[in-house]
């Protein structure tokens, strides 16, 4: 459905229920402007350049009807010749301003593009990781490089040539206007029926090409979704479902382009019509003002020249309309991300309030303040208006503790442990460490205190080296491949050239567990405060899973652990065992206090043990 057409006053961000919003109009001018602020010298050399070659280009059909009336009067060849020459000076001037001026606008539109591209990046990494999940990746995707690509051509390419065309415009309008005011009068009434049909497609075009845009976003969601899960399509049939998502998808597309295709098809005949009557109406009036001998026939003919030339600018102007449109709209979806929320980017408390890092290389058990306590009080979380996941959970986690969360599928243990990583925030309650809500600490911080490890990973373009320098830029390489040992990644003593092994596509390909395991390395580097690990080992077999959680909790020792507990094994190493059902926390305590208790982890505890198979 295409979206109502947004106020000219509003500077209100357009946005939806997940989705990342799409800036107002006033918003889009305000940025422009600063955009060109940012390089006012080269953006005004340019426009001086464009009104020269404008100007340049005036002197033709001027100089034709000085020849027209010369001839007429009885004037010799030589006057006609120098007047000649004199056209053909002035082809050659605006030629060479014109072509300056173009290069002055490409050097400006790629500066400017470049600006873009960077504050894209900057606000696409302050966005919340929530916000980003719930307006899916592909928008985020679209916007950084569909949205951008347009709206860097329009600088680059479409901007100077509206520009040098506005100018041309304007010129020959005022040089019809000296030649004789009602010739130009006559011209600029002929003019009309191109400000109406323009109107009209104004009016309807800006929210056209938003929904053009929203709605490629949501196709390239669709498939990179079916992309990214094609392993899970495939296992649970899902095939013809994606299909018929997909198909929906790009039937969205084709109505989008549909209703652009049909604003085009009213504007441009309307257009071309409306060229031949300012020329028509001006050679009918000037020809009988001449008859009462009111203006020459130079005049007549110049006048009519220029405004048959003002069919070249107007035309340039009138056919990148819809360019300007659709860069429009999607730069108001590449500035929207200004008005997204961010994650702090100052500190939130003072330097003290949260202990630094202990030495992990220090023997013994590591003394943790009680600054880095854990506390979840009255905590109520709910996805997008539904019913809560999590009602009223009350847990505390201490400095250095190695606790497992058990539980049925559902029960809520990956929502905590997003509300715990910072992802979320609750909807009542609080998540704090230290006493400071985690949620609000800026991303340095977080990333210091708190990690989460999921099965998913990814795998950065790059060498291995690249890869965990991402999580300790000024680590030895030592100490990267005694990361990778202390994970059991002895695969990569194997790599044909070590940590400078090209991993990707073009390179070597890394296997699930592999990624997997290059993720926990990571974490091992980061050296966090606390490490949550939700199926952090499930793309590895029982028991090299087991041996990897053993040697990050020996790694990582007095650090505290918690773990999503998809295997009891690791409940059964665990400090204590925190059991969660319908989002509630029913049984805390160690692993035998909980057995000898007899209540559902008991029962799950029996019943894994006596078949060794995984009960969660």
């Amino acid at each position: 459905m295409t979206p109502a057409t947004p106020s000219h006053h509003s500077d209100a961000a357009e946005t939806g229920p997940g989705h990342l919003p799409v800036a107002g109009r006033r918003q889009v001018r305000r940025a422009a402007v600063r955009l060109i602020r940012q390089d006012t010298a080269a953006f005004v050399t340019m426009i001086v350049f464009n009104a020269l070659a404008a100007a340049t280009g005036l002197v033709g059909p001027w100089l034709l009807g000085r020849i027209i009336n010369t001839v007429k009067d009885g004037g010799g060849v030589d006057a006609v010749d120098r007047l000649a020459l004199g056209i053909l000076a002035g082809a050659v001037a605006q030629l060479l301003l014109a072509r300056h001026a173009r290069y002055l606008a490409h050097r400006f539109g790629e500066r400017t593009l470049a600006r873009i591209r960077e504050q894209f990046v900057d606000r696409a990494l302050a966005l919340p990781a929530s916000i980003v999940e719930r307006a899916g990746a592909g928008d985020l995707t679209a916007r950084g490089t569909t949205d951008v690509a347009t709206a860097g051509q329009t600088l680059r390419d479409t901007g100077p040539d509206v520009l040098v065309a506005a100018v041309q415009a304007l010129f020959i309008l005022c040089a019809v206007f000296l030649l004789d005011p009602l010739l130009g009068a006559c011209g600029v009434l002929g003019l009309t029926g191109i400000w109406f049909a323009t109107r009209w497609y104004l009016r309807r075009a800006h929210p056209a090409y938003l929904e053009q845009g929203a709605a490629h976003s949501s196709l390239a969601e669709v498939l990179a979704a079916t992309a990214s899960g094609a392993r899970t399509v495939e296992a649970f049939g899902l095939r013809d479902q994606r299909v018929a998502d997909s198909e929906t998808g790009i039937g969205r597309c084709v109505v989008a382009h549909d209703r652009t295709l049909f604003l085009r098809s009213v504007l441009f005949p309307a257009i071309d019509i409306s060229y031949a009557v300012p020329v028509v109406a001006v050679l009918i009036v000037g020809g009988l003002l001449h008859e009462q001998g009111s203006v020459s026939l130079g005049t007549v003919i110049a006048s009519a020249l220029y405004l048959r030339q003002l069919s070249q600018p107007l035309d340039t102007i009138l056919q990148q309309v819809e360019q300007v449109q659709s860069s429009g709209a999607s730069f108001a979806r590449v500035e929207g991300l200004a008005t997204a929320p961010r994650v702090p980017t100052a500190p939130a408390t003072p330097a003290t309030a949260l202990t630094a890092a202990p030495d992990l290389t220090a023997p013994g058990p590591v003394d943790m303040a009680d600054a880095d306590r854990i506390e979840i009080r009255g905590v109520h979380f709910a996805y997008s208006d539904g019913a809560d996941v999590l009602r009223g959970l009350d847990l505390s986690v201490h400095p250095g503790e190695r606790l497992a969360i058990v539980g049925p599928s559902g029960a809520g243990k990956s929502t905590l442990s997003r509300l715990l990583a910072g992802i979320d925030a609750p909807g009542a309650g609080t998540v704090t460490v230290g006493g400071i809500p985690i949620a609000e600490l800026p991303p340095e911080r977080l990333r210091r205190q708190v990690v989460l490890v999921t099965q998913e990973h990814h795998v950065f373009l790059g060498t291995v080296r690249d890869n965990l320098l991402i999580a300790a830029e000024s680590a030895t390489d030592a100490e990267l491949s005694a990361a990778l040992t202390a994970v059991g990644a002895d695969w990569s003593d194997a790599l044909p050239d070590g940590l400078d092994t090209e991993l990707g596509p073009r390179g070597h390909r890394l296997h699930g567990a592999q990624a997997q395991q290059l993720a926990l390395a990571r974490v091992v580097l980061a050296d966090p405060h606390t490490l949550i690990l939700d199926e952090a080992t499930a793309l590895l077999d029982p028991t090299t899973a087991r041996h990897t959680e053993r040697a990050l909790a020996a790694v990582l020792r007095g650090r505290t652990v918690i773990a999503i507990a998809h295997r009891l094994q690791t409940a059964h190493d665990a400090d204590r065992v925190a059991v969660m059902q319908d989002g509630r926390l029913t049984e805390l305590g160690t692993h035998d206090e909980l057995v000898a208790a007899g209540g559902a982890y008991a029962a799950l505890w029996h019943s894994w043990h006596g078949e060794h198979l995984p009960a969660l």
